[in-house]
């Protein structure tokens, strides 16, 4: 049998608060963090709004000097592992250093730091383009701060898989640990891509929604009138490890990390698949490594972009793995709320899953108004709903064909060792 990985703490920094308590409460209150862009002047952009991190304020937290010198997806990263680290209550020393990983996943990396520097070029000439630009605008220079900042001397990755990026973190973190590799492996992602030409790339591509005059009510996963995703930007950190390690600790475990699935469409650079063939593989390949049946996922917290391609294509890829059944199981877009987080979305719904089995709550779709034929699941419209769930399946598909699933369980005891340990 395979050794069991749980997870023992989370931090993040979001467009609905800056830590996990927070951000939970809102998401099963339905509330939305969108709202007009304040980062730069958007009137010339057909797309006007955004989910943007509020009241962060990187000088206050990591000195004015360092946080000049730190891109804000990594800020974000740094701000968001300190909580999940103090959560799970983990102090990094030289007795366990080599043995704690860092795998922070980012779609784009430091673009603001790119977009700023070309701008300096341009206005200045290159003798005042910054020496630091390179190490901060790398999409590796996040899992770097953070091994820096925190002092862990594990193993070190960036994956960079598009919409996926962290969802793939933190299933390769997991699978690091079961070979043993790691005990523990700080994981999940970064991203602030709210910048003046990503926001204008994305619109002129078809990609974001257009309606500016309601931006809170714009995001619309499986709605028939959606049109579009919402960008978000933020951070999503959990610190997973292996189950003989944290019962060793005596810490609390929140759940299990039970599947990983992995498959790419080999079809087009930004529109899935039709026929959502490698959806379905990737969710039947973490369904087989979870040892569960179809009948026991619970309910499955969707990419659900509210882009029309998106969520046609990924309703039809449930309806192939479960059949019938599909029309049983609770699905749910939270990106309705927080926005599209890119690379970080992943990390940022995989907190959701978690917070739903430990409360027994699924967080809703929100702006659910017009029922699409080709999307006639169960969408959790509009209102939290109480489920006591046992098993969680959690989807992100991105650019380039990249599809990752997981599934997260509630952590059940294999009395290995100590029994002070306690799960929530």
């Amino acid at each position: 049998m395979k050794p069991k990985v749980v997870i023992t703490g989370m931090g993040t920094v979001n467009p609905l608060s800056l830590n996990v308590e927070e951000t939970w409460h809102i998401a099963a209150s339905g509330k939305s963090g969108i709202g007009q862009i304040t980062h730069f002047e958007p009137d010339q952009h057909a797309t006007k709004f955004a989910g943007e991190v509020k009241e962060f304020d990187p000088e206050s937290r990591f000195g004015k000097k360092t946080a000049r010198h730190m891109d804000r997806f990594v800020q974000f990263a740094v701000a968001a592992t300190e909580e999940a680290l103090q959560d799970a209550n983990l102090n990094i020393t030289d007795s366990n250093r080599d043995r704690i990983g860092v795998i922070i996943g980012t779609g784009i990396g430091g673009v603001n730091t790119l977009e700023k520097q070309a701008a300096t070029l341009r206005k200045s000439g290159p003798k005042r383009v910054s020496p630091f630009m390179v190490p901060m605008m790398l999409p590796d220079t996040a899992a770097g701060q953070v091994a820096i900042n925190f002092g862990a001397r594990g193993p070190n990755l960036c994956i960079t898989s598009a919409c996926a990026s962290s969802t793939n973190a933190l299933g390769e973190a997991a699978e690091i640990i079961r070979r043993g590799s790691a005990d523990m492996v700080i994981a999940g992602g970064a991203e602030a891509a709210i910048t003046p030409v990503t926001i204008a790339a994305f619109a002129n591509m078809g990609a974001l929604s257009s309606r500016n005059d309601d931006p809170t009510s714009a995001c619309r996963p499986f709605d028939r009138d959606r049109d579009g995703f919402v960008a978000g930007e933020g951070a999503a950190i959990l610190l997973l490890e292996s189950e003989k390690h944290a019962l060793d600790r005596g810490v609390r475990i929140y759940a299990e990390v039970a599947g990983y699935g992995l498959s790419n469409d080999a079809y087009h650079i930004t529109a899935p698949a039709s026929d959502a063939a490698s959806a379905v593989i990737c969710m039947h390949l973490a369904i087989r490594s979870s040892n569960l049946k179809l009948t026991e996922i619970d309910y499955i917290n969707a990419h659900g972009t509210s882009t029309p391609l998106n969520d046609k294509t990924e309703t039809l890829a449930i309806k192939k793995v479960f059949g019938n059944h599909a029309y049983e199981i609770p699905i749910s877009s939270t990106k309705s709320m927080h926005g599209h987080l890119l690379g970080a979305a992943g990390a940022l719904e995989a907190i959701m899953c978690v917070k739903s089995l430990i409360h027994g709550i699924i967080p809703p779709t929100i702006n659910q108004f017009t029922s699409d034929p080709d999307c006639d699941l169960d969408y959790v419209a509009n209102k939290s709903r109480e489920l006591s769930a046992n098993a969680i399946m959690s989807n992100s598909f991105g650019f380039g064909g990249h599809n990752a699933s997981l599934i997260f369980t509630k952590y059940k005891t294999n009395n290995l060792s100590p029994t002070n340990a306690w799960s929530t």
